[in-house]
């Protein structure tokens, strides 16, 4: 009932029906970070790392999804990568080379919430794009979440 209600107040927050080529706005993931923080903030982290883990859940939109890192950078919850939770993810490097978890950390630490730009596997096209990333920090954890640049 709760994770239907989440996913009614995400419906009112995105727009309707998108074809599918249609690539998710930074605005859209902004929101969608701050819709996931609200949700754990009032379910728990088991229940809604369970929610943001789900590919088909609420928490995946277009090609957003949600990650969620604790301070050290370890991956605690990913809505596309599965493979990525549990491990220590501080010193993975975009194709360029920029440590974009360890700076995503900083930035969180320093500021409670950032944006941040990187290039990421983007799950719609299977290539590597340029993507902006919002991020919040809350309850020891930081939530994210990126749109992939045209």
């Amino acid at each position: 009932m709760k994770t239907a209600i989440a996913a009614a107040a995400l419906a009112a927050l995105l727009p309707a029906a998108p074809l599918a080529e249609e690539r998710a706005t930074t605005k859209e993931a902004e929101g969608l970070v701050k819709n996931a923080v609200g949700f754990l903030k009032k379910e728990g982290k088991p229940k809604a790392f369970a929610a943001f883990d789900d590919p088909r859940g609420p928490f995946t939109y277009r090609d957003l999804y949600i990650m969620v890192y604790d301070y050290d950078g370890k991956c605690v919850s990913h809505g596309q990568k599965k493979d990525r939770i549990g491990k220590s993810l501080i010193a993975d490097k975009d194709p360029d080379g920029k440590p974009f978890v360890r700076e995503r950390v900083a930035l969180v630490k320093a500021q409670g919430k950032a944006w941040q730009e990187y290039k990421f596997m983007n799950p719609a096209t299977k290539k590597v794009e340029q993507k902006v990333a919002y991020c919040e920090g809350v309850e020891g954890v930081i939530v994210c979440s990126g749109a992939y640049k045209p």
